[in-house]
């Protein structure tokens, strides 16, 4: 599906698909921001679908409303309604591929555009030639073979006036900056594509090796991701490696400085990103999904035999005749039925409650105190729920430890089985 604006990169691209016989659609998006020189471009590339025999697709999203509500620029706004729409027609339309006209022009001034904003070793490699389902077919080529293949073959585009304004620090690189370059550099297109490819060669090796040193130290429990502070330290640029790790979970490379500055410090420290909190917990820092958070309070039990699904949180409940075989750890255990009163409660535990724990002869216990001592961290503790009676009472501080008082006996007549899966 080729990505044509009526601008003369994308009719040309046009033009070679069609030129060479290969199948593919058009798609246009009309913003209408230039009113009817919006309308115009529309009109224009509707009639070189139809000339080249290829499917037209086009929509006019609101993109100034979609800018407001985001707080986004509008040109900002555009490029993503833009894409999530191709992507959309692809998908639908059963295309394999986007192609966009971008050409080696448009990738330098990318890769100033980076560097002039700050960035890594992955934004100084220009535009990509394939990411995912988008392709660039005219990055071999430059402004200046575009214009000439435009110029041999009669064909006819539309001109954005906007291209000729510095209202876009895209437009300001193209008119000033890269030509200062060129003036030190007359060579400046066949350097800048040597050294592409040479950063880009560089960032895959680099990509790989810390790809492969991520799979070995990051590790999953719980549903919480944790990462050894020690497999942190003791490396090179221990920022950039926690960048590397946490960059998927929505935080940002100056955050992961603030947390690299931070491993040797006090256990408890908290950092958070749109998505994510990261704790440093003693040995390991742990990260969690905020939305984790959301969900009801408590959970009512209402009768003995049951499957209950609550903030991830699984437990069977299941009645068994005294003296039934049954195997006893830390997810599972048996308690007397009969000493319950239904409804039974499911809630996350709370500062006061106490217990009695199981095999501590009937004293009292604050789980505060249980938690302390079993080392639970911070994220662990906020995720530790409590079964209690219908008394009140707890029944199983869940998965850790049970209540005394409602252990079996030689005068248990029947069971209550609660597995943890």
């Amino acid at each position: 599906m080729l990505a044509v604006s009526g601008g003369i990169d994308s009719v040309v691209m046009a033009h070679l698909f069609h030129n060479l016989g290969l199948p593919a659609g058009i798609a246009h998006c009309n913003f209408g921001l230039r009113g009817e020189e919006s309308q115009g471009d529309e009109a224009f590339v509707r009639e070189l679908a139809a000339r080249c025999n290829f499917p037209f697709f086009v929509k006019s999203p609101d993109v100034k409303s979609f800018a407001k509500s985001t707080s986004v620029s509008t040109q900002m706004a555009a490029r993503e309604l833009r894409y999530e729409w191709f992507e959309k027609v692809r998908e639908e339309m059963g295309y394999r591929w986007i192609a966009t006209a971008h050409h080696a022009n448009d990738s330098l001034e990318t890769l100033l555009l980076n560097l002039a904003r700050g960035t890594g070793l992955a934004g100084l490699t220009g535009i990509a030639p394939v990411n995912g389902h988008l392709i660039r077919p005219l990055l071999f080529s430059n402004r200046a073979e575009v214009s000439r293949y435009a110029a041999e073959n009669g064909i006819g585009w539309r001109e954005d006036r906007t291209n000729a304004t510095d209202d876009y620090y895209r437009n300001k690189i193209r008119h000033h900056v890269i030509p200062v370059l060129a003036e030190l550099n007359p060579s400046l297109e066949n350097t800048f594509n040597v050294s592409v490819e040479r950063l880009r060669a560089s960032n895959a090796l680099l990509e790989a090796h810390l790809q492969n040193w991520k799979k070995q130290i990051v590790s999953e429990e719980n549903g919480n991701v944790r990462i050894p502070i020690v497999a942190i330290s003791e490396e090179a640029e221990p920022a950039y490696r926690l960048w590397f790790i946490l960059r998927d979970f929505g935080f940002q490379y100056g955050q992961a400085r603030s947390v690299a500055a931070s491993l040797n410090g006090i256990s408890g420290k908290q950092f958070f990103s749109p998505t994510h909190v990261l704790l440093i917990d003693r040995d390991f820092l742990v990260l969690r999904d905020l939305s984790e958070n959301s969900g009801q309070e408590e959970l009512i039990i209402e009768q003995p035999n049951a499957t209950l699904d609550w903030h991830g949180l699984k437990l069977a409940l299941r009645t068994l005749p005294a003296g039934s075989p049954v195997h006893f750890d830390h997810t599972t255990i048996a308690v007397d039925l009969d000493l319950l009163t239904f409804p039974l409660t499911l809630r996350k535990w709370q500062q006061g409650d106490i217990f009695h724990p199981f095999g501590m002869g009937g004293k009292r216990k604050k789980v505060s105190d249980l938690l302390i001592d079993k080392k639970v961290d911070l994220f662990e503790k906020e995720k530790t729920a409590v079964l209690l009676n219908g008394n009140g009472d707890i029944i199983w501080v869940v998965g850790i430890r049970a209540d005394e008082r409602f252990k079996i006996t030689t005068a248990t007549s029947n069971l209550l089985l609660i597995s943890l899966n």
